[in-house]
């Protein structure tokens, strides 16, 4: 026999065997273990060490760039651009940028198998300090690159 929901609540017996039913069921769904729970709060130090990723959408490929200095320390928020000519004679241009995490480190993804006028030219600056690297996705499409960065010497004007 069916009753409707407010004469089944109409009885102090039933309103309380629902709040403890509900009551069970929020604890349930709500327990989270120390580990689970430690695992959601992120400091800035773990947050450091996220690897930046840039996902240029386009294509299969990726290159994991890895930035020093020329004594091989990693360099941390150097920044990372690259100039993308692709498709049919080069009429789609994307233009990348990535910075590095604490250990030097920035990956691009989802870039073109076929680019116009290969290599691409990955170039890495921090201040005074800069460096670059090469890649051609049609010869290797998942790359590790490393960019030294050192000082440029300065241009002359004739």
């Amino acid at each position: 026999m069916f009753v409707p929901f407010y004469e089944f609540m109409s009885k102090k017996r039933n309103l309380s065997w629902l709040v403890v039913v509900l009551g069970a069921a929020t604890s349930v769904f709500a327990y989270q273990s120390p580990q689970a729970a430690s695992d959601q709060t992120s400091s800035p130090a773990q947050f450091a060490h996220d690897v930046p990723v840039m996902d240029g959408g386009v294509g299969p490929c990726s290159v994991q760039l890895t930035v020093t200095t020329g004594d091989g320390k990693p360099v941390y928020a150097a920044v990372i651009k690259v100039h993308i000519a692709y498709g049919f004679g080069g009429f789609h241009k994307l233009d990348l940028q990535a910075s590095t995490d604490v250990d030097g480190k920035a990956n691009f993804t989802g870039l073109p198998v076929r680019v116009k006028r290969p290599p691409l030219e990955f170039q890495a600056t921090k201040g005074p300090l800069t460096g670059s690297a090469t890649y051609d996705p049609a010869g290797e499409c998942q790359a590790k690159l490393h960019i030294m960065l050192g000082t440029q010497p300065p241009s002359s004007s004739d």
